[in-house]
């Protein structure tokens, strides 16, 4: 597999997959570049070692065709400001006009293609789609690690067509660098938190988790689950009963694995689900009635932070209660505090999935953390254990 640090880009030009689905408002503006600016150094790459760079990426989910709504030429503008270049719109992503500006690109220039969503075949796969796409260019880099668990034209198939110039972008690269650092090179002990509200969601990350971790913690609304199929009372908190056979084949596993799951030994009550809900504190098998399960207690909070300082490598996927209620912050709070010390330290942390990253976001220690993966569905079905297309397709 070729790496982008070691390939010879003077005069080449090579289309790039990146994510540029990004949040606009109603102005069309955007309202955070993220996934644009993380996306930057594999473009400056190409760019500043002799090479064009043809960028294609989606944005939104439009249906039936072109959508001004959803147009990339929304973006233009600070992406340009971003690169340092001024960036070339081709108002379509295949077809004679975009064929034109490809082909007259210099080195140092930059193209961002329509959005490739507005046709059907980019989702559906479509072969003939992904040669026409294909054609613009001599490299292949895929940087959207993100879609990479789908097999979409442009993050997948496309790569057939270029068999010996084809490779990750810097994104890709630590992605997957990272998740094997947790998954396959792992220093121990090993802890993953898990959070998030439902088992069902879950559990073939668990499953595949207890074949690896050393510790298993369990936060958030799923753990009143857990906690009820132990025989606990959990008041009016959320719960999967249909799942409550699943947690005992949980702790079977964690047996044969020398695996031990961690629980919240406390909890702090809410009589609604609300930002001004009356609180109370209780062990967790013990929710009053009319109460409802919203945080993670002071003494589990001392039993999780003993837990992670003595973890070599952390995977943290998941609140562990309701962050975005002051009232109910401070347990995700504390979590956050306590992986950044673990980090400092020396252990190797990796944080990944929409609500973890908004929660170092909020307690501002998003640069705390060893790797903040941006994957979203791709990063969970990497930890389920799946193969993702989008990186077999390079690596094969």
């Amino acid at each position: 597999m070729k790496r982008i640090n070691d390939f010879n880009f003077t005069g080449k030009k090579a289309i790039i997959r990146v994510d540029f689905n990004v949040p606009l408002n109603e102005n069309f503006e955007i309202t955070d570049d993220s996934r644009i600016t993380a996306a930057i150094p594999t473009i400056k790459k190409v760019i500043k070692s002799g090479g064009s760079a043809i960028l294609m990426s989606h944005l939104g989910r439009p249906k039936g065709g072109p959508n001004d709504k959803y147009s990339l030429r929304h973006i233009k503008k600070h992406l340009s400001d971003l690169v340092g270049v001024e960036v070339k719109f081709a108002p379509d992503c295949i077809g004679e006009e975009a064929k034109k500006l490809a082909s007259e690109l210099k080195s140092g220039d930059v193209l961002l293609l329509e959005n490739l969503r507005f046709y059907e075949e980019e989702e559906k796969g479509d072969e003939n789609f992904s040669k026409k796409l294909a054609e613009l260019a001599d490299v292949y880099i895929n940087d959207a690690f993100g879609t990479a668990h789908r097999a979409h034209a442009s993050t997948t198939i496309i790569a057939k067509f270029f068999p010996e110039n084809k490779m990750f972008g810097y994104i890709m690269e630590s992605e997957i660098d990272s998740l094997n650092k947790v998954l396959k090179d792992v220093q121990r002990p090993f802890t993953a938190i898990i959070g998030g509200s439902k088992v069902s969601t879950k559990i073939s990350i668990i499953e595949n988790l207890l074949t690896k971790v050393d510790n298993l913690i369990i936060g958030g609304a799923m753990a009143f689950t857990f906690v009820k199929a132990k025989g606990g009372k959990v008041g009016k908190s959320m719960v999967e009963d249909d799942y409550l056979s699943q947690i005992e084949k949980f702790y079977e596993l964690a047996k044969k694995n020398n695996s031990k799951i961690y629980l919240p030994i406390d909890s702090i009550n809410g009589d609604k689900f609300d930002k001004d809900a009356h609180f109370t504190l209780s062990d967790i098998d013990k929710i009053p009635d009319d109460r409802m399960g919203l945080d993670i207690g002071p003494k589990t909070v001392k039993l999780f932070e003993e837990v992670i300082l003595n973890s070599k490598t952390i995977l943290w996927n998941g609140p562990v209660g309701v962050f975005e209620f002051e009232k109910f912050e401070k347990g995700t709070k504390e979590l956050t505090e306590i992986i950044a010390k673990a980090t400092e330290k020396g252990t190797f942390s990796l944080v990944g999935g929409g609500d973890s990253v908004a929660a170092l976001a909020k307690f501002d220690k998003m640069d705390k953390m060893s790797y903040v993966s941006t994957g979203g569905g791709a990063l969970l079905e990497y930890i389920e254990g799946k193969e993702l297309p989008g990186v077999k397709a390079i690596i094969e």
